[in-house]
């Protein structure tokens, strides 16, 4: 059998739920946007046990104190969009014997719903937990009272790095005595090493190393499984990539169609170069979709690539492109 592990957000669906949940509460996308450039922050800086995509912590709070519940969720989840290609995609995948996986950073309200669109079950989704009510039960006035006050600093400190240092003091000591505790213990996401962890664990239960696997995604919480995958000689696809994530891929793929991606996968499934292939296909496909070989890409071609996945982010994903 063949196993092929996908990304959520990006690949396969251009919503960011967590951000259009957020924006649900007033300044929400305000919250969401610095909140996101802190994630950034904090897993470029190699924080101890952060890993990137922990927005999804970081947001909760605000989302318990406005009232926000799974059913503001899973609503929000119910408007996603498939892009385009991504359902035949994984249905042509499963006809010909592949195991499809996601493994993705999205709370499971909203990956469980659109897996179940894309004929990807519970059992093959590697997402973050999320019990909001039971947190919920957990806050005090006091504690709310704190929230409120981060709240107000965030809509009014102009400058990152004030604000990054003010966030640094509120999650890492002030919400430790409230009753959050450790918030990245209580809300553990799916996302950098963990994304890696989730991957390493579906090639075992196959008897499989990582490098027999193909693994496509598009964001900061996909480079270190983009690069396990790449380092072990395996197929790591970035569709309409990041500067974060077309680095540590050996495939670039950008467009409004996800559909290509069974050219590589069954290229690799019939024992074929799949990097080989892309190497061919990178003048045939120059525009929509525009292929890149990136092993041994230098510097040039690597900005290049992102500059060009830039364009197709942004047609794909809307506002969500700006986010890490």
């Amino acid at each position: 059998m063949n196993v092929i592990c996908f990304d959520l957000e990006g690949p396969l669906s251009p919503q960011d739920n967590a951000y259009e949940v957020t924006s649900l509460i007033e300044n929400g996308d305000v919250i969401f946007e610095t909140l996101s450039r802190y994630d950034d922050f904090l897993a470029l800086e190699g924080r101890e046990n952060y890993e990137p995509g922990d927005t999804l912590a970081l947001i909760v709070p605000f989302l318990l104190t406005h009232g926000i519940r799974e059913s503001d969720i899973t609503e929000v989840s119910s408007r996603a969009r498939i892009v385009s290609g991504a359902k035949d995609l994984i249905a042509r995948l499963k006809t010909n014997g592949w195991d499809v996986h996601i493994i993705s950073t999205s709370y499971e309200q909203h990956a469980h719903l659109v897996g179940a669109a894309l004929g990807v079950g519970p059992d093959h989704i590697s997402c973050t937990r999320l019990d909001l009510e039971g947190l919920r039960k957990r806050l005090t006035e006091d504690d709310i009272a704190c929230i409120r006050r981060i709240e107000e600093d965030i809509l009014n400190i102009d400058d990152d790095e004030t604000m990054f240092k003010r966030l640094n003091d509120f999650y890492f000591e002030e919400l430790k005595e409230t009753g959050f505790g450790d918030l990245f213990s209580e809300v553990r996401v799916v996302g950098g090493a963990r994304k890696v962890h989730a991957l390493e664990g579906i090639a075992a239960s196959h008897d499989m190393s990582p490098g027999e696997l193909v693994a496509v995604g598009d964001s900061i919480t996909d480079f270190a499984m983009l690069g396990r995958v790449r380092d072990a000689r395996g197929v790591a696809i970035v569709f309409n990539g990041n500067e974060y994530a077309v680095p540590y891929a050996n495939i670039a793929l950008a467009g409004t169609d996800i559909g290509l991606v069974l050219e590589f996968a069954e290229a690799h499934a019939h024992g074929d170069d799949a990097v080989k292939l892309a190497r061919t296909l990178e003048q045939k496909y120059r525009d929509d979709p525009r292929v890149d070989c990136l092993a041994g890409a230098d510097v040039k071609k690597i900005e290049t690539v992102i500059d060009a996945h830039k364009k197709f982010r942004k047609l794909v994903r809307g506002d969500a492109a700006k986010l890490g």
